[in-house]
């Protein structure tokens, strides 16, 4: 499974769109659609998108509950 497609299900399980993540990211909506097409996020970034989506980040989103993605 890409980071993409992990990114994704996040998005799903907090009810999020693209462009929302957009928004608390501070970019476009082009700038998140691009990055999730390319499979391209830096560990950077995807530490950030865990911190504005409430979830830990370590090579995985891990839920309160313990579920791993």
């Amino acid at each position: 499974m890409g980071m993409s497609e992990k990114i994704k299900i996040l998005l799903i399980k907090k009810n999020m769109s693209e462009v929302q993540l957009s928004v608390l990211l501070g970019t476009s909506p082009q700038n998140v659609y691009n990055k999730l097409k390319r499979d391209n996020f830096s560990e950077k970034e995807l530490k950030e998108i865990a911190n504005k989506l409430n979830v830990e980040y370590e090579g995985f989103f891990i839920f309160d509950d313990g579920t791993k993605i």
